[in-house]
């Protein structure tokens, strides 16, 4: 099975990751522990590295205390938005 590799709407979706976890005050490492992954991990996701799923993304929005679709509003201006 080939995999999509991560691509820009991830690289959007990692860096509102990384400002909402920044205005909540909170670590890498923090992140990580309430939602179960590595710091590093949680490093991979807001930098665009590795894919979120929907599953993860929704852990991290309520980790964050933020809805969901905070995460998607860059996605709107984004080039090839379907």
């Amino acid at each position: 099975m080939n995999r999509r590799r991560a691509g820009e709407y991830d690289l959007l979706i990692g860096e509102q990751i990384r400002a909402a976890r920044l205005a909540a005050g909170l670590s890498q490492e923090a992140l990580g522990d309430l939602i179960g992954v590595t710091f590093q991990q949680v490093q991979k996701y807001e930098r665009g590295t590795n894919r979120i799923s929907a599953g993860t993304l929704y852990e991290i929005s309520a980790a964050l205390k933020v809805p969901i679709t905070r995460f998607y509003e860059p996605l709107r201006t984004a080039k090839r938005m379907y």
